[in-house]
């Protein structure tokens, strides 16, 4: 292995770690703030393949404005999924158990609709304008989309912790995952945030799968595969921890980057073995902090 087959596969681990961690994290905002598990979180990465898919090849529109009207259009579906189906049971006993069921059956629900509307063939996105080629330094060649996939999402993960942690709004989501009750009682409209909530999560989800579409197939039940890799991420990072997103999403991406080119018959377990070995010696995630067992 020389230096250039380091550098590319590096380079390539890092690209699939931001898509992931823009799934992820708006899968662990999700948690992190509502105490919601959103199963059908990858569907909503899959319709925002097929509405960048529809905005450039059908509509003729540039790929940076369908990337844009991706996260929109999943961020609005997310909002009106979590208005009018999710909200309905919060708070009963079996909460859980209804999220799992009912968010389950949005994946086959919008698995059907992209079915019907785009049928089952496989789709293909080519690269934006300006992207398309690559550069070469210190004898490697890196893809130019590739490097700007990952500078957006270096943007995305400092801007979004930056809202969390140092604006009015992400304080307040952050003290609805503390208590939604004392919160409302403070004058906070605690359904409006969980409903905002749910749209930027969903909208990071749909923005993802429009970056990913010129990278692979936009094909239906592509959430799926998405879905159980942002699972890893977040059991590997800490349930709603946003920068334990980014740490799991570098692990996993860079893990996989180099299983696929070293041992690619072993390539899809290696996943389910980093997240083995995380449960077994940390199984509370790698950012959480260590419970303390009481006697």
């Amino acid at each position: 292995m020389d230096v250039s087959f380091i550098a590319v596969q590096l380079l390539s681990g890092l690209t699939m770690a931001t898509l992931l961690f823009l799934v992820a994290s708006g899968l662990t905002l999700i948690f992190g703030v509502g105490n919601v598990f959103n199963f059908a979180h990858g569907s909503f990465y899959m319709l925002g393949a097929y509405l960048a898919y529809q905005t450039v090849s059908a509509w003729h529109g540039n790929f940076w404005v369908a990337a844009l009207v991706a996260a929109i259009g999943a961020g609005i579906l997310g909002m009106m999924a979590e208005f009018l189906f999710l909200r309905r049971i919060y708070g009963r006993a079996e909460e859980g158990g209804f999220q799992i069921l009912l968010t389950y059956s949005f994946i086959l629900v919008i698995d059907d609709l992209v079915k019907m509307i785009w049928g089952t063939e496989y789709k293909s996105l080519l690269r934006p304008a300006g992207f398309q080629g690559s550069i070469t330094a210190a004898g490697v060649t890196m893809p130019t989309y590739n490097l700007a996939i990952i500078g957006i999402g270096l943007l995305i993960a400092v801007l979004a912790w930056w809202i969390l942690a140092r604006t009015r709004p992400g304080r307040v989501a952050r003290a609805t995952a503390l208590d939604r009750e004392m919160l409302g009682a403070m004058g906070v409209n605690v359904p409006r945030t969980m409903t905002l909530v749910f749209g930027i999560a969903t909208a990071l989800g749909g923005f993802a799968g429009a970056l990913a579409a010129p990278l692979r197939s936009v094909t239906p039940g592509a959430g799926i595969e998405v879905i159980i890799d942002s699972l890893i991420v977040v059991v590997i990072g800490g349930m709603g921890h946003f920068w334990g997103a980014w740490l799991g999403a570098l692990l996993l991406g860079e893990v996989n980057s180099f299983a696929v080119a070293i041992v690619p018959e072993w390539a899809s377990v290696v996943s389910y073995v980093v997240m083995v070995l995380c449960l077994i010696f940390k199984p509370e995630g790698l950012f959480a902090p260590r419970q303390v067992r009481k006697a």
